[in-house]
């Protein structure tokens, strides 16, 4: 199943939390020789996990992490900007657009789980009215994503070979979750369920779209 955890459940899904941090540390610099930092713990924690962001996580049955990725506005601090400005045109300050990043799956993972966290990220902005997510991914990721049914608008790149980094705008819609539904064998009507479990406070013309 999928959940959502920002500052406010932070507490109550320590646990979960951070075997996805230990996660992400095991993908990014074990798997990925990424020069990410890692504490003692064997968690991976960036300069933008402080900033309230929102994990839309998989939750395995054991209640540990199976996949997860980071959502945050783009009106305030995000890599994008500070770190790949050039490469997505420029700075993105949009509060209708996010930005996704630290996407990861951790070993071992359930069939289905990556395009499960991507149908959760697009039912979140739906239930915002948000038009779009912006990502920076490593180029081989495009494959994987045209592969699911979701791929996004390249905005530009940087670099060769397997070191080359791409940026991308995805939109947001409900055909972007049937898509990923049909590729996946997921119901949407299952991630709609998980998101509105999370969340009582959406407004109703946003929960009706």
């Amino acid at each position: 199943m999928i959940t959502y955890v920002d500052t406010s459940s932070l507490d109550g899904n320590r646990r979960l939390v951070d075997s996805m941090f230990r996660d992400r540390a095991a993908q990014f610099r074990g798997r990925l020789g990424w020069p990410v930092q890692v504490d003692a713990d064997g968690r991976e924690i960036d300069q933008y996990d402080p900033l309230d962001p929102v994990y839309v996580i998989w939750v395995n049955e054991d209640g540990l992490h199976g996949g997860s990725m980071r959502i945050m506005p783009t009106t305030g601090r995000t890599m994008a900007a500070e770190h790949f400005a050039t490469i997505c045109g420029g700075p993105v300050r949009d509060a209708r657009i996010w930005e996704s990043t630290r996407f990861a799956i951790a070993p071992g993972a359930p069939r289905g789980v990556a395009s499960a966290l991507m149908m959760a990220g697009q039912v979140f902005g739906i239930r915002r009215g948000m038009t779009g997510c912006l990502g920076v991914y490593d180029m081989p990721m495009e494959r994987v994503y045209r592969r699911l049914g979701c791929a996004p608008a390249p905005l530009g790149r940087t670099g060769d070979g397997r070191g080359a980094i791409g940026a991308g705008m995805w939109s947001v819609s409900m055909t972007n979750v049937e898509a990923l539904s049909r590729r996946s064998g997921i119901p949407a009507d299952a991630v709609i369920g998980w998101h509105d479990a999370c969340y009582d406070d959406v407004p109703a013309v946003v929960r009706a779209a």
